[in-house]
């Protein structure tokens, strides 16, 4: 399936407005693993009629790992530049598939002029699925597997945003089965707090490690994700493990694409 992602500037140009701006944010645009996730979110989005439209060149980092490396001066430079891009357009809703944009921009970008209505694409899908738009495809390619869903600390811990994602796999007809840690005790995955971009601290395992044994030990087929992030860090696990051709690593937006076959 053939899928496209209007511009903010070519809507403009022909006096149109999109309900909602997809922001796409670095890793979906620019990891290869991560890109697959800002596809299938935009199929999904093609597939429904759904009027959105992402900011293309124009958008830049959100900042926030400027901020979490303590580089308030970059942060507060990259934030102002972007509110006066979406403030230009005269934006009102953000659907965003990196929590750590989600989290910046819903919970920063106010103090520094920036008011939206900012949603994680996990809520979005389930919006979806109330609204009864996504449906369960009967035999789909997760029916009756057993899935783990690893909670991201800034869409949980940060944004209280747990029965979400859950109710997304719910659509699935899959298997779901909880880690040891999970919810508001859940581990991180280690590239919170700018870890993404840099080696870690000598120790006796790295964390991201820890938190892949977890997800193999429920003896699931699929470790669901809802951020670039974490899928980066629990992918290296599994591979960590030579576990890679057993175990999958999925975004939501992924296993729901993978579902309806687009």
């Amino acid at each position: 399936m053939t899928y496209q992602a209007p511009t903010l500037a070519d809507l403009t140009a022909q006096g149109k407005q999109p309900e909602v701006l997809f922001w796409v944010g670095c890793a979906g645009s620019f990891d290869e693993r991560a890109k697959s996730i800002t596809v299938a979110f935009i199929k999904i989005l093609n597939k429904l009629n759904i009027n959105f439209a992402v900011l293309g060149p124009e958008e830049a980092c959100s900042g926030e790992p400027a901020k979490r490396a303590g580089n308030e001066f970059l942060f507060q430079m990259q934030a102002i530049s972007n509110i006066q891009i979406l403030n230009g357009y005269q934006i009102k809703k953000i659907v965003t598939a990196c929590p750590h944009c989600f989290n910046t921009i819903k919970n920063e970008y106010p103090e520094l002029g920036g008011y939206y209505e900012v949603i994680h694409h996990s809520v979005f899908l389930q919006q979806l699925i109330d609204e009864g738009k996504i449906k369960m495809r009967e035999g789909g390619e997760f029916k009756g597997k057993k899935i783990t869903y690893h909670d991201s600390c800034y869409l949980g811990r940060a944004n209280n945003i747990y029965e979400a994602p859950r109710k997304v796999l719910e659509v699935l007809d899959a298997q779901l089965v909880e880690m040891k840690r999970c919810r508001t005790t859940g581990l991180c995955c280690g590239a919170g707090g700018a870890q993404m971009f840099k080696e870690p601290e000598p120790g006796s395992k790295d964390i991201n490690v820890e938190r892949t044994e977890e997800a193999l030990s429920t003896e699931a087929k699929v470790i669901a994700s809802a951020c670039p992030f974490c899928m980066t860090m629990l992918s290296d696990g599994v591979k960590n493990k030579e576990k890679e051709n057993e175990v999958k690593v999925y975004d939501l937006a992924e296993l729901i694409a993978k579902n309806e076959g687009l």
